[in-house]
């Protein structure tokens, strides 16, 4: 189960991925910081190294993923109304947490999007 999915819309795009502070917990502990960064690999391995920013002191954190987003929607190709889910696969005691990373690219025609298809 993907601990963040989200279809894009233009700022995840152009500048910055918005995520649900619910799905900060799941995220590599932000231990009284305001950033974290944390390594997700894609479908084919490849290893993208992220950063968690929120607002600093703020009671709404407004979580966004900054640092290798964008090379992430340029290297992918990502538009809008695709899709976009990190999963968590947990570890034996001592391992490291792994974080996936997953494009579901949209089927649009005539600029609708009517479904979505893993790439």
């Amino acid at each position: 189960m993907a601990i963040v999915s989200k279809q894009l819309k233009k700022t995840d795009i152009e500048k910055r991925l918005t995520i649900p502070s619910k799905s900060l917990k799941s995220f590599p502990s932000l231990a009284g910081n305001h950033v974290v960064k944390f390594e997700a690999r894609d479908e084919s391995g490849h290893r993208w190294e992220f950063q968690i920013y929120t607002r600093k002191g703020k009671k709404y954190l407004k979580p966004v993923l900054t640092k290798g987003w964008r090379e992430f929607v340029c290297t992918k190709k990502l538009s809008i109304g695709d899709k976009v889910e990190f999963d968590k696969e947990e570890k034996e005691q001592g391992e490291a947490v792994m974080y996936r990373v997953r494009v579901v690219r949209a089927v649009k025609i005539f600029g609708y999007v009517l479904d979505h298809i893993s790439s």
